[in-house]
């Protein structure tokens, strides 16, 4: 990458480096300013792999400095950064402090950020660490790209979300709580849709949270549903009988029979992501039905934040240039949970596990927490697996659950159970998906997209340590705000 380092001729004793950005493309961009008189127009070089990006690096002194853009002929100031009216129309201003000191060379692996507050960051890439001042998000950048976004998913429909093929599994309502998991074993599904022939309609979603849920009321001696009854027991008779087991989770008592949260075609994508967030679940059916009461419905497809999250990152692919936030490391904003003194937190501190750790604790911590997913850590802190809560449909096979204690079996020997082909204890690619801390944000965002990944674990460059973890709740939070 051309870092396009200019000296103004007065030597850089005393001076600190700057970069300057004409994020907005063109085909000819040149810089002027107080800092050369305006007597000179230095060319901005665009940055490599982001043609729309122009940039230029000077020596600056301390003190309050005002500039301008040349782009293709035209005077240009970004209306992005702050600006002020002079007698050379409105302008761009930066106020450059001496309490840092950057004066060495700029190498290809460093980037110098400028923020309207004139805070400067030096940022490693090469080997995913950062030094320096973390950059603050400048409110009219992080506005800006919450409304094209905003304004991106109120112009798309759910219709964006349909494949031209596929299948959906939907369970019976009277199908027995045992096979029912067994199914979601076998296919390799965290949740299916319920079917209730009776009312003619979709009524719920049996999920991986239920099986939680009856292993604890199983482990339970005041319980009334013994092992025998799981052949029997049916998910409309679980879902019924013992809906106030849900008042651990977040007290309402007649939460299981709240109507089904879905989406039609027709829907928003917007309308359809808050719906996914206030609701706090991860996947919701699509239903469709051509009469007007709602009869004969018929389920398409799930939506899913991370189709929608495809759908964001395929529009925007070429645009990144222009939505400056999308180009920032994921620590330097406040999206994710961390360790503490890592990252800006928008929740409580992150959790982790031993592998030792019992089961009943790995469970009753991903209740209590209200995560789907624990990191699994050894001494160091370094990790080494996962623990979701669609690991506990493995118990499902060959019903295992029935022949276990939550108590004495641990979180290694759990994952152990549904992995055959898993001998020791190392990371797997398919189920530990990491970054760095120093990704940015369009990177993590393109990760997240791919199907099956619901949550990067942000992980310290050479250790693997675990520094937080980046969900998809946690980026469509961050970005409809």
């Amino acid at each position: 990458m051309d870092s396009g380092l200019a000296d103004d001729g007065g030597g850089d004793a005393g001076k600190v480096l700057t970069r300057f950005v004409w994020p907005h493309g063109g085909g000819s961009v040149l810089l002027s300013g107080s800092f050369n008189r305006w007597s000179e127009l230095v060319p901005m070089s665009p940055v490599e792999g982001c043609p729309r990006i122009f940039q230029v690096i000077r020596w600056l002194t301390p003190g309050y400095h005002q500039y301008k853009f040349l782009v293709d002929g035209n005077w240009r100031y970004d209306e992005h950064r702050l600006c002020a009216p002079s007698e050379f129309g409105i302008v761009n201003t930066v106020q450059v402090t001496a309490n840092t000191n950057y004066n060495q060379a700029v190498n290809p692996g460093m980037l110098m950020e400028l923020d309207n507050n004139g805070v400067r960051s030096l940022v490693s890439v090469s080997d995913g660490t950062l030094t320096g001042v973390i950059p603050r998000i400048p409110d009219s950048d992080l506005q800006v790209c919450r409304h094209r976004i905003s304004a991106f998913l109120s112009a798309c429909t759910v219709y964006e979300l349909l494949p031209k093929s596929g299948k959906v599994v939907a369970l019976d309502v009277d199908t027995p709580v045992k096979q029912a998991f067994h199914i979601l074993y076998e296919q390799g599904i965290p949740m299916a849709p319920l079917w209730d022939a009776t009312k003619g309609q979709f009524v719920g979603m049996l999920t991986a949270l239920d099986f939680i849920l009856i292993l604890r009321e199983l482990g339970n001696h005041g319980s009334n549903l013994t092992e025998e009854e799981l052949d029997t027991h049916t998910i409309s008779a679980w879902k019924e009988g013992k809906a106030y087991l849900n008042r651990q989770i977040d007290g309402n008592s007649s939460a299981f029979s709240r109507p089904l949260i879905h989406a039609g075609p027709f829907d928003k994508l917007k309308e359809v992501a808050l719906r996914i967030l206030q609701n706090g679940v991860a996947t919701i059916p699509i239903i469709y039905s051509s009469f007007e009461d709602g009869s004969f419905p018929q389920l398409l497809h799930l939506a899913s934040l991370s189709g929608i999250l495809k759908c964001i990152c395929r529009y925007f692919k070429h645009c990144t240039g222009t939505l400056p936030i999308l180009q920032l490391p994921i620590c330097a904003i406040s999206v994710g949970t961390w360790v503490p003194k890592i990252g800006e937190s928008n929740r409580r501190p992150l959790t982790v596990l031993r592998p030792s750790a019992s089961l009943s604790s790995a469970l009753s911590l991903l209740i209590q927490a209200q995560v789907s997913c624990i990191p699994i850590v050894d001494d160091n802190d370094s990790l080494l697996d996962i623990y979701c809560r669609s690991d506990i449909t493995a118990l499902a096979k060959d019903r295992v659950y029935t022949h276990i204690n939550l108590n004495d079996m641990t979180v290694h020997q759990a994952l152990h159970l549904g992995q055959n082909s898993f001998s020791s204890y190392e990371l797997r690619s398919q189920r530990c998906q990491m970054c760095l801390r120093s990704d940015t944000l369009h990177k993590v965002m393109e990760r997240l997209a791919d199907p099956g990944v619901r949550r990067l674990i942000v992980v310290e460059a050479g250790s693997r340590r675990v520094e937080g973890i980046i969900t998809l709740g946690d980026i469509f939070k961050f970005l409809l705000g």
